[in-house]
């Protein structure tokens, strides 16, 4: 509660790279840690644009049960191996609270999927830990819900959390779900914690994910989620609504500009 604690919570990393108070922040990969190589050629295009994060799902929560569940911890060892290689800071998702120790060696934030916002039992475990925790709002979770499942960790100790806005959903079926905009002021107004918009599984769709990314910075979030892929024709999930590089170059060049506005305090 912001009532409680109205100092801004601030999620600094040693290697560089701050969420929070304002400052915005990019985090972007791949959906699926699927080779060396397809992680390598994101960081390095995030390296030579000085980001300082990058995401990728070693364990995969799917729908189907025969949907490409992840690498495991051969996916997290590839993401260490590129964390070493490019200097960044690394994101991926936990669905076991018994992975959190070993995950630890290779990781820099721990991911709560969706699905999971309601796993109590993974909440209080991330809790326990020593690693920012980036939690994303259930499928069909309320704001209120959202904020306690929040509170679960910090309960624990840990009061690193991000909160993500992904979308809900909804009737609608024009997007893959419905990004609640509105989440992100109702947030900062009653937390303390830094608000992240995934534009990449709110959406669904590469044609819009600029202008709601636009849209997510408008309305005060700390940064933006949004995934990138060498060749999504040949990825292993969501390959029809990853950006391709060029895709990537296109988009963030329009929106970094707009980030660094709002950082420099240029608009408000």
């Amino acid at each position: 509660s912001r009532h409680l604690n109205p100092a801004e919570t601030i999620v600094q990393f040693d290697t560089g790279g701050i969420i929070g108070d304002g400052n915005k922040s990019f985090v972007f990969g791949p959906c699926s840690v699927e080779s060396q190589e397809q992680v390598d050629a994101v960081a390095a295009e995030l390296q030579a644009r000085g980001e300082k994060f990058i995401r990728g799902g070693a364990f995969k929560p799917r729908t189907s049960p025969y949907d490409f569940q992840g690498l495991g911890v051969e996916g997290l060892k590839i993401l260490k191996n590129t964390k070493d290689k490019y200097g960044l800071n690394v994101v991926s998702e936990i669905v076991n609270p018994a992975d959190f120790e070993v995950a630890d060696e290779y990781l820099d934030v721990f991911q709560i999927g969706a699905r999971n916002m309601q796993n109590f039992e993974l909440l209080k475990e991330a809790g326990r830990s020593n690693k920012p925790v980036l939690l994303k709002r259930g499928l069909s979770a309320t704001i209120e819900e959202f904020i306690y499942a929040a509170e679960y960790i910090a309960s624990q100790g840990n009061n690193n959390i991000i909160l993500c806005e992904r979308g809900i959903r909804t009737y609608e079926k024009a997007t893959r779900n419905t990004l609640d905009i509105s989440a992100v002021p109702i947030l900062k107004q009653g937390t303390h914690l830094p608000v992240m918009v995934d534009v990449t599984h709110s959406t669904g769709r590469k044609d819009i994910m600029l202008p709601t990314a636009k849209a997510g910075l408008a309305v005060g979030a700390d940064g933006i989620m949004a995934e990138v892929h060498p060749d999504p024709a040949v990825a292993l999930s969501d390959s029809g609504q990853q950006m391709d590089l060029n895709e990537f170059d296109k988009f963030y060049n329009e929106l970094k500009p707009l980030a660094d506005m709002y950082n420099s305090k240029q608009l408000k």
